[in-house]
């Protein structure tokens, strides 16, 4: 299934994006190391938040076909940019926490579910293999 995004550039490196099917907007805008205002998302650090809740989102799937509660899991997502030999993303860290009372009720196998989902992420599997993703759990916080 397609999915259609409309994007139109305001000026000042700022675009307005429109997802077709709910109509939600978002703005984009150039960070401050490279000429923008840095006043909501560049587009990289779309790519940052698609990862860690695309994540999240696998992670859900599988809990809510086990009717494992996952509420208040949180991804914590590091983007750093690469200057050579182009301007690029070089690293996106992420670390996902489960609270405790929830970490709690999961064995070892459950919890080993739930990371390996996490790797399927369609997200991470469409990442340049020149990105350094690497992910880490706390089971519990």
């Amino acid at each position: 299934m397609a999915v259609e995004i409309d994007i139109s550039y305001s000026g000042d490196l700022r675009c307005h994006a429109t997802h077709g099917p709910s109509r939600n907007n978002l703005l984009t805008d150039a960070p401050l190391d490279n000429h923008g205002k840095g006043e909501a998302f560049s587009p990289t650090d779309l790519v940052a938040t698609a990862l860690g809740s695309c994540m999240l989102t696998i992670m859900g799937i599988v809990a809510q076909r086990h009717e494992w509660d996952l509420t208040g899991m949180t991804a914590h997502v590091t983007k750093e940019m690469a200057a050579a030999p182009i301007r690029r993303i070089g690293k996106l860290a992420v670390t996902i926490s489960i609270p405790t009372e929830k970490a709690e009720k999961l064995t070892a196998e459950e919890r080993s579910r739930l990371e390996n989902a996490a790797h399927t992420c369609p997200v991470h599997h469409s990442l340049h293999p020149d990105i350094d993703a690497p992910i880490a759990f706390r089971w519990g916080y």
